[in-house]
């Protein structure tokens, strides 16, 4: 079974991801730093918005670079099982609600950064950390498991289906 701070996610996804953070940390570090450089030879800094709004930005810049950096040092690249067992990442769960077989949904459990980083996938994403995919992580077909919404309300879903996403 992978860690809960194990984010799987498909080769494209995770070289399109560090392809950003290499973008970030090369070209985004020297365009920022120009900016701020520029703002700073404007003069007074206490009144200069374009100083402040270049040092907002790379506030959000850096917070980003160290998002990636975790992300790609914890993931799990293509993990996915031939024939699964159990839920894990890299997994296609299809789910019952209140074990209703006409009320189902279907998705991967992963990285939700692959929702824009993996143009093939077409399903909906959960990250194993997210309650749902908590809810499932671990357990085989058939089993019942429940989960408690960010506002409170305990939802009940029957593990109908898992399959490889390969």
């Amino acid at each position: 079974m992978t860690d809960k701070q194990t984010i799987w996610m498909t080769q494209d996804a995770y070289d399109k991801l560090a392809q950003e953070l290499n973008r970030l940390k090369g070209r985004g570090r020297t365009e920022i730093a120009k900016k701020i450089g520029a703002a700073k030879a404007e003069g007074d800094l206490s009144e200069n918005g374009g100083y402040h709004a270049a040092r907002e930005e790379q506030g959000q810049m850096e917070a980003r670079i160290r998002q990636l950096e975790q992300m790609l040092r914890t993931a799990d690249v293509g993990g996915a099982q031939e024939e699964p067992e159990e839920v894990a990442a890299g997994i296609t769960v299809t789910i019952a609600y209140d074990g209703d077989p006409d009320d189902t949904d279907v998705f991967l459990l992963g990285s939700r950064e692959m929702l824009g980083a993996d143009d093939s996938l077409d399903t909906q994403v959960f990250s194993p950390q997210s309650p749902l995919g908590a809810a499932v992580l671990g357990h085989r077909a058939g089993d019942e498991v429940s989960y408690e919404t960010p506002n409170g309300r305990q939802i009940s879903v029957t593990i109908v289906k898992i399959e490889s996403r390969a």
